[in-house]
């Protein structure tokens, strides 16, 4: 257990945590939450050892072994591979001694090696570093390059997977979406549920943590607050205790209208039913959002657009990429008036580019892109970051956009952005990331666009801005495209999933849920194919056990497990249950009578809906590390058989 016992932390002159107090229990998988410069890093700092304390005592057990994303990544030549491997540092030191006993051919001391080296992992550690890479968005033949080739963000990754592959009982995770697409985030996620050791994630994405988080440890004003469940519970928890200091809610009817409208729309359309369902759970969510924005310093909206057109923008037979770099070809697609885009697709697909090229950016290899007449673009990339002018303030961008605009109008419009008083003054050179993201987006709310494009708009957010993006787009009542590996903000705005995968664009015929099972059956693919490339293991067949001590033994091996199997045969029992309730309520939901009666009956069904899914996911994650283990289980037995 981790315990922080009236502890102050420092850095510099700045007070980050005052007479703080925490246990943090083994085993438990815990996310950090809270402003941007609050101190969630220094705290991974401090429990590393890298500073101590001013005050009180923070105490990690004696022996622990902690794994860390390294923030460094030297230019080698080392493959790839080879470097994820060196995560694991006590194999690496066994293989070396290995070396050592060979070269002075001490047989005794190569055999006890060997054993270390079978109970290290080291006959699968290939297979497990390409699986745990492949998830990662690796191909095989990146596998082998060096590690000199790949940018700063793929290096990021490959420092990432060294952490997951390294054996520890505390896991350390700061940030570790920022530079992960949405697909090799489901993939992380997988990967963290089923991580046995204490894990602490700092995020700011919210369905990651409410993925696999038991605890959220929340920063609050130099305190530790921390709140049971992941982070669903946790805004549940603290919309409860805001809700008890404010008498009264103003926000809610119009922050949920244009998704109840969806919802209305679309609930009888068999085409669209799941995505009216992720949308009902949306709502709830965006209730309590709604709540804690409230005391968020962030509140703003995109205004009303001028005009539009029912035809936003047209692609025809485009082909679409860079030079002689063909990304995505034979494009045919029609963007119209009140579409919500959700674009999805790995890293290197091309989804960037699908936006850049509909915004003008890039021009189309082959084909035509052409825009309805009046369509007013907002476009936000990472890059239009570096277009702001950094000697000039917030107050002046908006000036250059409107000279005739008062100072108090647009000192108003970016008080809502949090840019008051004398920050509306400052050169945004010397704002943050995540201040300079922020001011990109009130300069294209500003404009009030009629075609909203979002190329990852969240990277550099903290959530509460997060949330305020959130809330803000759910009441823009224009088209928008949006890239994010936000999920939360995917499934509270997105109406229409597209998929961007080989060089094609088409729409995707599911739910966020059916994209993670694709993405899941994809990675089993690749696993499979990597099974079947090594020597199968003789299966548990009597004839192999001649003996009567064979055969007693192969007795007790097959009782030791049956336990498991009753577990299993349990976890499958569960999900029958589960899914049978699902199917119940959800044929209850598909009925319009529902709709107009007793709206607490309607609540509590899409309450126990909610967590009949949780719970169906759950159980199923367990069932897939039971099978897994009875798997390897038997499959290391085989190999001791057949030695």
């Amino acid at each position: 257990m981790i315990t922080l016992s009236d502890v102050t932390l420092m850095r510099g002159s700045r007070v980050l945590l005052q007479h703080a107090t925490a246990a943090l229990y083994d085993g438990h998988k815990i996310g950090i939450i809270g402003r941007n410069g609050c101190g969630k890093s220094s705290l991974f700092a401090a429990i590393q050892g890298e500073f101590s304390p001013e005050l009180g005592t923070l105490s990690v057990p004696k022996g622990v072994r902690i794994a860390a994303v390294s923030q460094q990544t030297p230019a080698l030549d080392e493959a790839a591979l080879d470097y994820v491997i060196d995560g694991d540092k006590e194999l690496r030191r066994l293989q070396q001694a290995r070396s050592v006993a060979i070269q002075n051919n001490n047989g005794e001391q190569i055999a006890l090696i060997e054993d270390k080296l079978g109970i290290a992992g080291a006959w699968t550690i290939k297979t497990r570093a390409e699986s745990l890479m492949d998830g990662l968005g690796f191909s095989k033949n990146e596998m082998q390059r060096p590690v000199k080739e790949f940018s700063g963000g793929w290096r990021m990754r490959l420092n990432l997977a060294q952490a997951l592959i390294a054996p520890s009982d505390l896991l350390l995770l700061d940030e570790p979406t920022n530079h992960l697409d949405l697909d090799t985030i489901m993939y992380l996620e997988g990967f963290l549920k089923a991580y046995n050791g204490t894990l602490l994630c700092i995020s700011h994405d919210r369905d990651f943590l409410d993925s696999f988080c038991s605890d959220i440890l929340h920063f609050e004003s130099g305190s530790l607050v921390l709140y049971k469940g992941n982070y669903s519970a946790y805004e549940r928890l603290r919309a409860e205790r805001i809700k008890a200091e404010k008498a009264a809610r103003r926000k809610e009817e119009a922050t949920l209208a244009h998704l109840q409208s969806f919802v209305d729309r679309f609930r009888y359309k068999a085409s669209k039913a799941k995505q009216a369902q992720s949308m009902l759970k949306a709502i709830d969510r965006i209730k309590l959002t709604a709540v804690t924005q409230e005391e968020s310093p962030f509140s703003f909206s995109f205004p009303e657009p001028d005009r539009t057109v029912q035809v936003l923008a047209s692609f025809n037979e485009v082909d679409a990429g860079y030079g002689s770099d063909l990304v995505l070809s034979k494009i045919n697609l029609q963007l119209l008036a009140g579409d919500r885009i959700g674009l999805l697709g790995r890293n290197g697909q091309g989804k960037s580019t699908f936006i850049k090229t509909l915004a003008g950016v890039l021009s189309p290899l082959h084909g035509s892109v052409t825009l309805g007449k009046d369509i007013k673009l907002g476009y936000f990339a990472q890059q239009e970051l570096e277009e702001l002018n950094l000697d000039k303030s917030a107050l002046a961008h908006l000036q250059k956009l409107d000279p005739k605009a008062s100072e108090r109008e647009l000192r108003s419009f970016l008080g809502s952005f949090a840019f008051s008083g004398d920050k509306a003054l400052l050169p945004s050179g010397q704002l943050s990331g995540g201040e300079q993201a922020r001011l990109a987006l009130a300069l294209i709310a500003f404009q009030k666009p009629n075609l909203l494009l979002l190329d990852e708009p969240t990277n550099h957010l903290d959530l509460e801005m997060r949330e305020a993006l959130t809330v803000a787009l759910a009441s823009y009542p224009g088209a928008l495209v949006l890239v994010s590996h936000d999920r939360h903000l995917l499934e509270a705005i997105a109406e229409k999933l597209w998929l961007i995968d080989e060089g094609k664009v088409q729409e995707f015929n599911g739910d966020l849920n059916d994209y993670k099972d694709y993405l899941t059956q994809k990675h089993k693919q690749f696993a499979d194919n990597l099974q079947s490339s090594t020597a199968k293991a003789p299966s548990m067949s009597p004839k192999a056990y001649k003996s009567k001590e064979d055969k007693r033994a192969m007795a007790q091996f097959r009782a030791s497990l049956r336990p498991l199997k009753l577990e299993i045969e349990s976890l499958e029992k569960n999900t029958a249950k589960l899914e049978a309730r699902l199917s119940e309520i959800d044929g209850i939901l598909a009925q319009g009578d529902i709709y107009q009666g007793d709206s607490n009956a309607l609540e509590a069904l899409m309450i126990e809906r909610a967590q009949c899914a949780q719970d169906l996911e759950r159980v199923e994650e367990e069932w897939l590390l039971k099978q897994s283990a009875l798997d390897d289980i038997i499959n290391e037995h085989n190999q001791e058989v057949s030695c």
